[in-house]
């Protein structure tokens, strides 16, 4: 399947690296304004073909589906333009800044019987593909609780803030692993900028399910080491995924006193996350993180903002209608 990516900053890095050996994919072009770093992604001898307009590779038909790794205030008008072209489209998180743009990019692969996909790459990762199954097969009971930690020392950026850097993550896995039936009601949020520089460094977000349980994230530039762990809670057990973990990432604890580590298949997740797209492509079906999944993590997000705007306030968790999103 012809393939471009557009986009090669750090994470476009990623993935032209994981779809240049995708087995399903065959990459055809990678696109970014500077040509240079484009062409420093790869290897002397590649055949990829490097260009800074995306007129060029829309206009190659062998390309079916893109991949588009830019700055999130570009992706509304890129991923129209990669739409309206009749290609399938892989989208960066957030999948847009504002709602009614994300939200007019899925109707629009609707028309267009194309499929629209969200990187939610740890969506795709082993750890929190067994969470979801041992979540929807009752494993755990009624969910209690989901605490999440993504702490960074840095890299602080200039043009976005540590919930809308950060959040994506754990807000995506939130929505990806809680059982059918349950959804985020209301948001509550408080961040610092204790370096003055007009964005948030550190936060704290809660969120309320629909069946009382309750989420709690924490983020943060700078904290002085890396922290990647998430707790969820059920009535018969709990989980505990430390990422950074060398060995049993994943640990399911009883309520007797038991913990057992299930073993999990070391596929890369961004291997699963294409693997995934060229499946829903070949099969016409919609991926298991859709544009929809990006909506509602957008959602989430905006709630965030509006919660920071009204000190703390607990909101609502979908966009209020007729608000500016």
């Amino acid at each position: 399947m012809g393939t471009s990516v557009i986009g090669a900053g750090y994470w476009g890095t990623q993935l032209i690296r994981a779809a240049h050996s995708a087995p399903q994919l065959r990459l055809r072009w990678v696109c970014d304004l500077d040509r240079e770093r484009a062409a420093g992604q790869l290897g002397r001898y590649s055949i990829v073909r490097v260009t800074d307009s995306l007129a060029q590779v829309l206009d190659d038909r062998q390309v079916q589906a893109v991949v588009v790794a830019t700055p999130a205030a570009t992706h509304a008008a890129l991923g129209r333009a990669v739409l309206e072209s009749g290609r399938h489209l892989l989208m960066e998180k957030p999948l847009c800044t504002r709602r009614d743009d994300a939200l007019a990019l899925v109707r629009l692969a609707e028309t267009q019987g194309l499929v629209l996909m969200c990187d939610h790459t740890y969506c795709y990762s082993p750890p929190v593909r067994k969470i979801r199954e041992l979540a929807a097969t009752g494993q755990l009971g009624d969910l209690c609780s989901f605490d999440s930690a993504r702490l960074n020392h840095g890299p602080i950026r200039t043009d976005v803030d540590a919930v809308w850097d950060l959040a994506p993550h754990d807000l995506s896995i939130l929505d990806f692993v809680l059982p059918p039936g349950i959804r985020p009601t209301h948001v509550s949020a408080c961040a610092s900028d204790p370096l003055g520089t007009g964005r948030a460094h550190i936060a704290y977000l809660a969120i309320w399910l629909s069946n009382g349980a309750l989420a709690h994230i924490r983020l943060s530039w700078l904290a002085p080491v890396k922290v990647r762990t998430t707790s969820i809670g059920g009535t018969r057990a709990t989980l505990l995924w430390d990422d950074l973990a060398a060995h049993h990432r994943l640990t399911l604890h009883d309520r007797f006193g038991n913990a057992d580590s299930p073993a999990l298949p070391g596929q890369e997740p961004l291997q699963a996350l294409l693997a995934e797209f060229a499946g829903a492509i070949t099969e016409g079906r919609e991926p298991l993180t859709d544009g929809m999944s990006g909506v509602r993590v957008l959602d989430l997000l905006h709630a965030v903002d509006r919660s920071l705007e009204q000190s703390g306030a607990p909101v609502l968790a979908t966009t209020p209608a007729g608000a500016l999103s």
